[in-house]
């Protein structure tokens, strides 16, 4: 076998880059076929890049936290018994070239072309496109002059900050809240972000940052689809080979809510709301390192029992880290169960740039008086909807919770 290069893959349709989160390899460890080799990180998912062929690890030439195009070489894998270049410490010599030029020039080398303007990431074009920035008035702090998320949010937080030329001095607004150095005191532990939980900070901040959220809740009484699960779960095990859950339960009654209430699977654009077509419900779920939001595509269509399978499937790749960045792409609207962890109800913040995030709190036995008045120990559930107010009045936010709700107390659910 001849020495193989292990390449930077294309992760999605609109992925071009990607940033090496962890090598699970080190240079000298053998690998086989197929075995992962490092996590690579994306600004849609995570996943891990597996070897193409089996081998040893001669060379790492793209160490951690760096981002790469599609198409580079990120290490070498040879046959077995073949040297392995190394300097002191065990480094590849090849890497050790490429941080000698990093330090020197703060690039790769490369050969002599003509200036270009520097590439932007799809992230960054998305950003600009959502608020109307020229790029060309950011000076960027990337390689080769790129300009980063970071460099384009800081332009967009200052220009908000700038007063209008030809209108009237705003009224005085208090000032942002500065942002907190507090340096670590003796015996404190300090951890640095990883990329997805960067990721996810600077997600969260942004979506209450552009939309007006609020947050409505109603309980459900989920006495007939805790029913309907302990008649079927037994014999859907045995037939599916995994647990039958309550979120395919939760997707099937939020479509059929969607479907009468379109405003809630819509998204704020400038001055015009965008209903759409598709119905594509993303799934919270989370990790070790943070939360991702897998999504079932075209929800609507989709029966209880292959709701199941998606929902079984997309979660366990997101925890086995096989997700592909199509998989997270495309949400309407989404749902995060955070009853599992035993929250009774939350605030979701909105996934944007959708209407609406619903929140599933935990399935509790609860005193209730029933509608005939009588006192009874029913399954509840808190459902808490946080809704975009440009978009939505608590009206009619109230009324596709109110939906929902229905949904999941009539029943009639088919596998």
């Amino acid at each position: 076998m001849a020495t193989v290069e292990v390449k930077m893959p294309q992760l999605g349709e609109s992925v071009h880059e990607g940033t090496i989160g962890k090598w699970l390899k080190k240079v000298g460890e053998p690998v086989k076929k197929y075995e992962p080799l490092l996590e690579v990180i994306t600004d849609k998912v995570d996943t891990e890049v597996t070897a193409t062929e089996s081998g040893v690890v001669q060379e790492i030439l793209v160490p951690e936290g760096e981002t790469v195009k599609v198409g580079t070489v990120l290490a070498r894998i040879a046959p077995e018994g073949e040297p392995v270049p190394k300097r002191d410490g065990g480094v590849p010599a090849a890497a050790m070239q490429r941080e000698i030029s990093l330090k020197h020039d703060g690039a790769p080398p490369m050969a002599e072309t003509p200036k270009a303007a520097p590439r932007i990431s799809p992230v960054v074009a998305r950003i600009a496109e959502e608020h109307g920035v020229d790029l060309s008035q950011i000076k960027g702090t990337g390689r080769e002059g790129r300009i980063t998320k970071q460099d384009i949010l800081a332009y967009i937080e200052r220009r908000a900050t700038m007063p209008a030329p030809t209108l009237p001095a705003p009224p005085p607004v208090m000032p942002a809240p500065a942002r907190i150095e507090a340096a670590p005191a003796a015996g404190d532990q300090v951890i640095k972000l990883t990329p997805i939980r960067k990721a996810i900070a600077e997600h969260m901040v942004r979506s209450l940052q552009v939309a007006a959220q609020v947050t409505t809740v109603m309980e459900a009484d989920m006495s007939r689809v805790v029913s309907f699960r302990e008649k079927h779960k037994d014999e859907f095990q045995r037939r599916e080979g995994f647990n039958l859950t309550y979120t395919p339960f939760f997707v099937q009654a939020t479509v059929n809510a969607l479907r009468m209430h379109p405003y809630a699977n819509s998204t704020f654009a400038d001055d015009q709301i965008v209903l759409k077509r598709r119905i594509n419900v993303g799934i919270a779920v989370a990790l070790e390192s943070g939360l991702i939001v897998p999504v079932v595509k075209d929800a609507d269509e989709k029966s209880l029992l292959r709701l199941a399978r998606e929902v079984h499937d997309l979660a366990t790749r997101a925890r086995d880290h096989q997700l592909n960045p199509d998989d997270v792409q495309g949400a309407t609207f989404t749902i995060t169960n955070h009853g599992v962890s035993g929250s009774l109800f939350a605030t979701p913040i909105i996934n944007q740039p959708n209407a609406a995030i619903l929140g599933i709190g935990a399935i509790q036995k609860r005193v209730v008086v029933t509608p005939e008045g009588a006192i009874a120990i029913r399954p509840m559930c808190y459902l808490s909807l946080t809704f975009d107010h440009r978009i939505m009045d608590g009206v009619a936010a109230d009324s596709f919770l109110a939906k929902v709700v229905e949904e999941l107390e009539r029943g009639g659910f088919k596998l």
